[in-house]
């Protein structure tokens, strides 16, 4: 098995546990919550993230980068002196975006919801709760970078999983204390849920220190049996750092800024046009985007794993390896990521009404059915954006993200007001898939790509995955026959379940007898070999 393989199935793996908790946790909150509390806590939550992106400034992926270069250069000391030096900035910044934050949650308030809101305390309550994590995740995620550099996936995949578990247990006592034994205020509750961020980064803090103090004597012997070190600078390594990871700190908040502008614009826009709001932001931005990120997941892991693979053979000029990394791990995300956001597409209804309920599930439900394809766009963009980075291209991702972001501003308004709230994801869809394609672009132009087997493979798993689709479409139209999903929340996870059951046995039954699995993986998958070879 491939290292990108190995990285990206271990970093998915935690990733994916981390997103699903983050999934599961929306149910019961939404419930105590209601559809306000959600948006209070969307509202928090889209200006934290811009503010986490702006105070890592893209060093924790460019310290993966920075570290994978002198490793594979035989230079472990200047890596080191990197981690020591980037937690002290890291530390700083983050301790000035808490300020920025925090006093000017406010402002941020009055901008979201309107000047004579009467929201406006309750939202800012909610963003300087949440800004207290500031204080400690950007430290705490460049030690995640620097085990990412030596290849080391294990402590970023545990230290997610433990993060969330801590988030969650907080987030969810102190709402059920406050609204359910307290009978406290909603926006009291929501806030404390939001302060949840700061107890989840003292969690993988810790497991991060376990790791640590577990893999140090390795690391340290690595340094004792280094022959020669390039002695740079405290100076010269964040110039060099900050090459790699200033283009990044727009790329780490390109889905947040896709966010920003709906807050900003989406309730104003609907009510102009004449159409009923309806907690229309939360739906699309927090609730539909925690379903849509699960298959993104992948592509998360993916871009992780994928940087100091790419780094190294780039930086030792291996152009035909480099090439081969980049083709499968494109491929890779077709096989996965493309399935999944048409099978989200066609069961959108199911899931919506299995996870959030039944109530306004035409509406709800078909913004779900519109959003799912964005998620492909999304995976793409941080797959390809990590490409540019290992091959130093990275500037370039300022042109794509500013090119995408400029088309969601431009046609934001107009498409509301056309369409009505999904008016606001085509807009997404749009500049997003701009940012994409013109990545693409950049990526075939630099290397000697050879695109005609991710071309023939791609259209492959199109074909697939729409034979999927119709499987899925009938089994949902059986189970319709005798089960109402639009109407109960018990029908509908039976259907979800059953539907998206058969149609991924189907589609991994169709990729292993086309034996598109063993091509794209690079190799025949023995567990499915005792199964599967025998229908």
């Amino acid at each position: 098995m491939s290292k990108i393989l190995k990285g990206t199935l271990l970093l998915t793996a935690g990733t994916f546990l981390s997103k699903f908790l983050g999934m599961i946790y929306t149910v019961p909150f939404e419930n105590m919550v209601g559809p306000q509390g959600t948006d209070l806590f969307a509202y928090g939550y889209t200006p934290y993230s811009i503010l986490l992106s702006l105070s890592s400034m893209g060093i924790p992926v460019a310290v993966s980068k920075f570290v994978s270069k002198y490793n594979s250069l035989g230079d472990y000391q200047t890596g080191r002196n990197m981690l020591k030096a980037g937690m002290i900035l890291m530390s700083i910044t983050g301790f000035i975006a808490f300020l920025i934050l925090f006093f000017s949650a406010g402002a941020v308030a009055t901008w979201t919801v309107g000047s004579g809101s009467p929201l406006i305390e309750d939202a800012t309550l909610v963003i300087q709760m949440v800004s207290f994590a500031l204080l400690i995740i950007p430290p705490m995620s460049i030690t995640r970078g620097f085990f990412q550099g030596n290849e080391s996936m294990a402590p970023t995949a545990v230290s997610q999983v433990v993060e969330q578990i801590a988030r969650i247990v907080f987030l969810l006592g102190a709402v059920f204390i406050i609204i359910q034994l307290l009978e406290g205020p909603t926006e009291l509750a929501v806030g404390f849920a939001t302060f949840g961020a700061f107890i989840g980064g003292l969690a993988s803090c810790v497991v991060l220190f376990v790791y640590w103090r577990k893999r140090k004597p390795y690391l340290d012997r690595q340094i004792e049996a280094q022959e020669y070190t390039y002695g740079l600078s405290t100076k010269e390594m964040f110039k060099e750092l900050f090459t790699y990871a200033g283009p990044f700190i727009l790329v780490g908040i390109a889905t947040p800024l896709y966010q920003v502008v709906d807050q900003f614009s989406l309730k104003k826009a609907m009510e102009a046009g004449g159409f009923a709001y309806n907690d229309a932001y939360s739906t699309i931005n927090f609730l539909s985007h925690k379903l849509v990120m699960i298959p993104v997941t992948f592509g998360i892991g993916l871009s992780l794993a994928l940087l100091p693979v790419i780094t190294q053979a780039f930086t030792k000029n291996q152009m035909d390896q480099l090439n081969r990394q980049v083709n499968q791990a494109l491929q890779i995300v077709a096989l996965l990521i493309i399935p999944s956001v048409i099978g989200l597409s066609v069961v959108s209804m199911e899931a919506y009404a299995t996870f959030y309920g039944v109530e306004e599930l035409a509406f709800r439900g078909g913004l779900l059915r519109w959003y799912a394809p964005v998620g492909l766009a999304l995976a793409l963009y941080t797959v390809t954006s990590s490409i540019l980075q290992g091959i130093n291209k990275q500037n370039f991702a300022v042109i794509s993200l500013g090119s995408g972001i400029l088309l969601k501003v431009a046609c934001n308004w107009w498409f509301i007001q056309m369409f009505g709230a999904k008016g606001a994801i085509l807009a997404t869809g749009l500049g997003v898939t701009t940012a994409v394609v013109l990545n693409f672009i950049r990526i075939f132009s630099s290397i000697e790509f050879d695109y005609k087997p991710l071309y023939k493979r791609t259209l492959l798993i199109l074909i697939l995955s729409t034979v999927m689709a119709l499987f899925v479409v009938g089994v949902k139209l059986l189970l319709g026959l005798f089960m109402n999903p639009m109407e109960s929340r018990l029908d509908a996870l039976i259907v979800l379940m059953l539907s998206i059951g058969a149609g991924g046995v189907a589609y991994l039954w169709l990729t292993y007898k086309t034996t598109l699995l063993e091509r794209v993986l690079g190799g025949r998958i023995r567990v499915l070999d005792k199964f599967l070879s025998r229908f």
